[in-house]
C-alpha cells in the first residue's frame, strides 16, 4: 500500500535573503546561476538553432549529465561500483563541464546530505523549503561549523580526483564552453554552440540535478521508507536521468541503481551495467531482493500500524496513570494530549537517542511542534508517529 502525497512543510528558516547583507551571499554561484540563464533566453531568442548544433548539444546534456549522475553521485559519492581510468577520467571531466563544482566539494555536500538527512547538518536540507533545496541553498555562503561532518579521506587519496579539483576553474571553463562551443565550429555553428550547446545546455543540465535535491524530496510515492522526505517518482527521474526514484536511493544509496525495474526510467543505471560488459565497469553493488522486499512490507505495516492507531482514540488514559506507567518503566510521551509509546523508536530517533529521553514521560507538544524552539517535525514525522499512538489523554480525570 503506497500512496503518492506531497511534503507540504512549513519551512523552519526563511529562504528571503537580505541583499543589502553582501557577507551572507555566495557570489560565484549567484552569478553562475544567474549568468547562464540569461545568456541561454538571449541566445534563444537571438540565434537560429541548427539540427546538428542541436544534436550536439543534447551529447552534451547527456555526457556533463552522466558525469554528475554516474560519476559525482554514484560513483565517488556512494561507492556503488568501480571503474576503469579511461571512465573515470571521462566523468571526472564531463562532471567540471556540468559546472558544479569539483567532484571533492560536490561529494562532501552530498555525503553529509545522507548522513544528516532533513536536518539542520544536511547542505539542502528539504525541510527549509523547495527552492532552498534547489538551489537557495547555493546561493549563500554556507556555514562550515553548522553542515554536518563528512569523511572524504577516500576522495583525499585519489590523484584524479585532487587534479580536477586543483584545476577545476580551467576544466570547468574548457570543457563545458569552449569545447562545445569549438565543436560546433566544425559545421560553421560557434554562436549556436555557445548558446545552445553551452549555456543552455549549463541551465538544464544545473535544474535537472537540482531538481534531485527538491522535487525528489518533494513529491511521489514513499515504497520502502518514511524516516525522510525522499520519494520515488517516474515524473522525477525522466527529469533527472534516472535519480527520481530517490525513496529506493535514500534507503539503500549503495546500488549502483535507482530504478530497480527493467522497466524504470534510469539511463544512469544503463550505462553504468553497459560498460561492464566491455569490463569498464565492475563491481556493481546491488540489494538483494530480500532486503527490498523486507522494506516494502516494513511500509506496508507502517500503513497497517496508522489505520490501528486511529481506532485507539477510545482508549483514554489519566495524567496520573500516565506517570504511573512511566514510573515503572514505560517509555511515554503525550503530544496533543494523544499518548505515544516510542520505546521501539528512541534508538532510531534521528534527533539522537538522547533527545528523546529528554521527553518521556512529558507532554512534549511544545518541542515537537517546534513552538519556541529551533526544530520543527515533519508531515512524514507526525504521520510516523501516529503508528506509536496507544491512546488520548483524559482531561477530565487530570
Amino acid at each position: 500500500m503506497v500512496t503518492t502525497e506531497t511534503a507540504k512543510e512549513t519551512p523552519r528558516e526563511s529562504l528571503i535573503i537580505n541583499m543589502n547583507d553582501s557577507d551572507q551571499i555566495n557570489w560565484v554561484h549567484t552569478l553562475l546561476l544567474t549568468v547562464t540563464p540569461l545568456l541561454a533566453l538571449y541566445g534563444f531568442l537571438t540565434t537560429q538553432l541548427n539540427i546538428y548544433t542541436f544534436i550536439w548539444a543534447v551529447i552534451m546534456y547527456f555526457w556533463t549529465g552522466m558525469g554528475i549522475t554516474a560519476g559525482y553521485h554514484r560513483l565517488w559519492s556512494h561507492k556503488a561500483y568501480n571503474a576503469s581510468f579511461l571512465v573515470r577520467l571521462s566523468l571526472c571531466l564531463a562532471g567540471a563541464g556540468a559546472f558544479e563544482g569539483s567532484a571533492k566539494w560536490w561529494c562532501r555536500n552530498h555525503r553529509a546530505h545522507h548522513r544528516y538527512t532533513d536536518t539542520d547538518k544536511d547542505p539542502y536540507n528539504a525541510r527549509k523549503g523547495f527552492w532552498y533545496a534547489h538551489m537557495g541553498w547555493m546561493l549563500v555562503k554556507q556555514k562550515g561549523k553548522v553542515i554536518g561532518f563528512a569523511n572524504i579521506s577516500d576522495l583525499q587519496k585519489d590523484p584524479l580526483i585532487q587534479f580536477q579539483h586543483k584545476y577545476y576553474p580551467q576544466i570547468a571553463l574548457t570543457v563545458g564552453i569552449l569545447f562545445p562551443t569549438l565543436v560546433a565550429g566544425l559545421w560553421g555553428d560557434m554562436r549556436g554552440g555557445f548558446f545552445f550547446s553551452s549555456m543552455l545546455r549549463i541551465v538544464v543540465v544545473h535544474h535537472a540535478t537540482f531538481f534531485v535535491n527538491s522535487l525528489a524530496h518533494w513529491w511521489g510515492d514513499k515504497s520502502f521508507s518514511d524516516h525522510h522526505t525522499a520519494f520515488d517518482s517516474f515524473i522525477t527521474a525522466i527529469l533527472t536521468l534516472g535519480e527520481g526514484y530517490h525513496n529506493y536511493h535514500h534507503e539503500f544509496p549503495q546500488d549502483y541503481r535507482n530504478g530497480i525495474r527493467y522497466f524504470h526510467y534510469d539511463p544512469t543505471k544503463w550505462l553504468i551495467r553497459g560498460l561492464s560488459y566491455f569490463g569498464l565497469t565492475e563491481n556493481l553493488q546491488r540489494v538483494t531482493p530480500t532486503e527490498i522486499h523486507k522494506a516494502r512490507i516494513q511500509m506496508e505495516q507502517r500503513h497497517i500500524d496508522v489505520e490501528k492507531s486511529k481506532l485507539v482514540v477510545d482508549n483514554k488514559m489519566s495524567w496520573t496513570e500516565f506517570q504511573n506507567r512511566f514510573q515503572k518503566g514505560e517509555s511515554l510521551i503525550v503530544i496533543d494530549d494523544r499518548i505515544y509509546d516510542v520505546d521501539n523508536f528512541i534508538q532510531e530517533h534521528p534527533g539522537g537517542r538522547q533527545t528523546l529521553l529528554n521527553v518521556v514521560g512529558t507532554d512534549a507538544t511544545a518541542v515537537f511542534e517546534g513552538k519556541g524552539a529551533k526544530h520543527a517535525h515533519s508531515k512524514q514525522a507526525y504521520e510516523y508517529l501516529n503508528a506509536m499512538m496507544i491512546g488520548v489523554l483524559d482531561k477530565k480525570e487530570q
